[in-house]
C-alpha cells in the first residue's frame, strides 16, 4: 500500500488495545482504521517461539489477520511489577483503553477504571462483556452464541416449527464491537467539552437485544412475540425467497409496488384480487401469497427474473455463496476486499471498511503485528533506554 497512515479522522487518538475473542478486537480494529494509534497488548509468554497461537485464533489465520490489522503489538507481563508500571505509563500517555476481562480479574491486576482514571483523568475507559458489568449475570462466562439464544435471536430465526438457528456469524460479537466503538467516539467528543474521560459499558447481550429492532418494538408495545418465519419477511408480505427453474432468487417489493409487482409476474389478475389486494389481506394469507408466485417464478431462471423485475424496479437478487459475492461487479466496484502486506504471509486480502469518508478515507496500511512485534520501539517511546529495555526483557516484563 502505499499510504502511510490508515486515516486522519482519529489522527492523534492512543488507543490501548487489552481484549481478546472477537468483540474487543472488533472494537479496537474500528478505532485503528480510522486512524487511532492502536497498541495491542498481549500477555508475555515464557516461550515466544511457541506464539503462533493467539486466543482462539492462530496468529496467521485469516480469523486474526482481520481483526488485528493497523494495530502494533506489544508483549507485557501485568502481573509482573515491571510490567504493569510500564502499562500504566502507557495509560498516562493514552485516549482509549479497550478490554474485555472479568470485573475480578481486572480489580486484580489494578487496571480497573478507577486505578486508571487516578493516573489519567482524560482516559476513556471501554468495557465489554458477556452480559453486563453488573446485575446477577456479571460473572457468568459469555460468548456469542449464548447471547444469541438468550437474546431471542434463535428464536426468531429458521424455518417455522423447526430448530431455533443461530445466525451464520458471529453476530452479537461484532454488534458489541462496533457499538463499543461508536461509544468510545462518543465519549472522545464529549471530551473536548468536559476534559474528562468517562467508562464505556456494552456486552453481547445488550448489542443483540439491540439489534432485534423492530421484532423486539413489536413485543414491547403490542406484546406480539414473533416467532420463525424461515426466509420470509415477518411482516412485510411476499417478501422472501423464493425457488426458480434453477435454484432460488430474493424478492422484496413493497407494498406501494404490488401492481407493478403483479404485472411482472405477468399475474395482473392478482392486483385487486381480494385476498392480496391489500398488504394486511397479504400478511394473512402470506403461505398462499407466496405459493402463488412460486408457481410463477419455478417456470423461469433466476437470471431472467431477476433482470425482469430490476426493469420493473422491483427489488431482488440472487443469492450468492461467499465465492460468488466476491466476484460480484458491484462488490469488485465497492474494493471492500483489500490487500495488505504481511511480515510474516506477504501479501494477503481481508475486509476494509464499509463506509467511506470523501476527505478522511480509511486505508489498510499495517497486517497484525507478530508476538510482541512492536515491543521495543513501543519501549523506547515511552522514553526507556536500550539498558532499561534490556532489564525489563531478562526479568520477565515484557
Amino acid at each position: 500500500m502505499s499510504e502511510t497512515i490508515t486515516s486522519t479522522a482519529l489522527k492523534g487518538i492512543v488507543v490501548l488495545d487489552l481484549t481478546r475473542a472477537r468483540a474487543g478486537p472488533t472494537c479496537a480494529r474500528q478505532l485503528a482504521d480510522w486512524g487511532a494509534s492502536v497498541t495491542k497488548i498481549e500477555m508475555r509468554e515464557s516461550d515466544p517461539a511457541q506464539s503462533d497461537q493467539a486466543d482462539f485464533a492462530a496468529r496467521h489465520d485469516p480469523d486474526f489477520q482481520n481483526l488485528h490489522r493497523n494495530k502494533r503489538g506489544i508483549a507485557i507481563d501485568l502481573k509482573h511489577p515491571d510490567g504493569l508500571k510500564i502499562f500504566r505509563r502507557m495509560v498516562e500517555r493514552a485516549d482509549v483503553v479497550v478490554e474485555n476481562y472479568r470485573p475480578d480479574v481486572k480489580h486484580r491486576l489494578g487496571i480497573d477504571y478507577e486505578a486508571l482514571k487516578a493516573i489519567n483523568k482524560r482516559i476513556i475507559y471501554a468495557s465489554i462483556s458477556g452480559f453486563g458489568q453488573d446485575g446477577p449475570y456479571r460473572d457468568r462466562p459469555g460468548v456469542d452464541q449464548i447471547a444469541q439464544g438468550m437474546a431471542g435471536l434463535m428464536s426468531i430465526t429458521g424455518e417455522p416449527g423447526g430448530v431455533p438457528t443461530r445466525a451464520g456469524i458471529a453476530i452479537a460479537d461484532l454488534a458489541a464491537g462496533l457499538f463499543c466503538s461508536f461509544g468510545v467516539m462518543v465519549a472522545l467528543w464529549e471530551r473536548e467539552r468536559s476534559g474528562e474521560g468517562q467508562r464505556v459499558e456494552t456486552s453481547l447481550l445488550q448489542a443483540l437485544i439491540f439489534l432485534l429492532d423492530f421484532q423486539a418494538a413489536r413485543f414491547l408495545m403490542k406484546g406480539e412475540v414473533p416467532r420463525q418465519v424461515g426466509n420470509f419477511h415477518p411482516t412485510g408480505v411476499p417478501t422472501g425467497t423464493y425457488k426458480t427453474r434453477d435454484g432460488h432468487i430474493n424478492i422484496a417489493p413493497t407494498p406501494a409496488m404490488w401492481r407493478r409487482f403483479c404485472n411482472a409476474l405477468g399475474r395482473a389478475d392478482l392486483i385487486d384480487h381480494p385476498d392480496y389486494a391489500t398488504a394486511a389481506a397479504r400478511r394473512k394469507n402470506r403461505a398462499a401469497v407466496a405459493r402463488l408466485i412460486e408457481e410463477i417464478t419455478v417456470t423461469r431462471d433466476g437470471a431472467d427474473w431477476i433482470a425482469a423485475l430490476n426493469k420493473a424496479g422491483i427489488p431482488c437478487g440472487p443469492i450468492y455463496s461467499i465465492d460468488q459475492t466476491f466476484n460480484d461487479p458491484q462488490v469488485r466496484h465497492l474494493g471492500i476486499a483489500q490487500e495488505v502486506v504481511s511480515k510474516a504471509l506477504g501479501a494477503i486480502t481481508i475486509l476494509g471498511q464499509p463506509v467511506g469518508l470523501s476527505r478522511t478515507p480509511s486505508h489498510l496500511v499495517r497486517a497484525a503485528p507478530e508476538y510482541g512485534e512492536h515491543t521495543d520501539a513501543i519501549l523506547a517511546e515511552l522514553g526507556y533506554s536500550g539498558a532499561e529495555i534490556a532489564a525489563f526483557r531478562e526479568a520477565g516484563a515484557v
